[in-house]
């Protein structure tokens, strides 16, 4: 009996060699940088690094532009402020009540338009 259990862990011994020594060589063909799933990885490594410089370039430029719209916006609050008090003061000048009159405007002769007309 002792021999028979022998046997069966010999042959148990020697399937597990042969399965690892399959599984080693499945092993080297999925790692291959040309045609495996390692080219793959390597070719999506790269690619990751392309898409995080690309990343943080843009944000960058967000953050710039950002900036400049800030800027922007302030100028266009302050020149907003500017035209409300020029409005204001409008309504303070003398006949703004009549908005419906014409107004006239007094034009000065040149000297040269004087004499011609002599």
């Amino acid at each position: 009996m002792e021999f028979i259990s022998d046997m069966l862990l010999g042959l148990a011994a020697l399937g597990a060699g042969i399965y690892c020594i399959v599984l080693s060589r499945r092993l080297q063909r999925f790692n291959r940088l040309e045609s495996g799933m390692g080219g793959a990885i390597a070719v999506l490594s790269a690619q990751v690094d392309d898409m995080t410089r690309a990343l943080q370039n843009a944000q960058a430029t967000a953050s710039a532009s950002a900036e400049q719209l800030s800027a922007l916006t302030l100028r266009a609050e302050q020149g907003a402020e500017r035209l409300e008090l020029m409005l204001a003061s409008l309504h303070d000048l003398p006949g703004a009540e009549g908005e419906g009159r014409r107004h006239r405007v007094a034009r000065r002769r040149a000297r040269g338009d004087l004499e011609g007309a002599e």
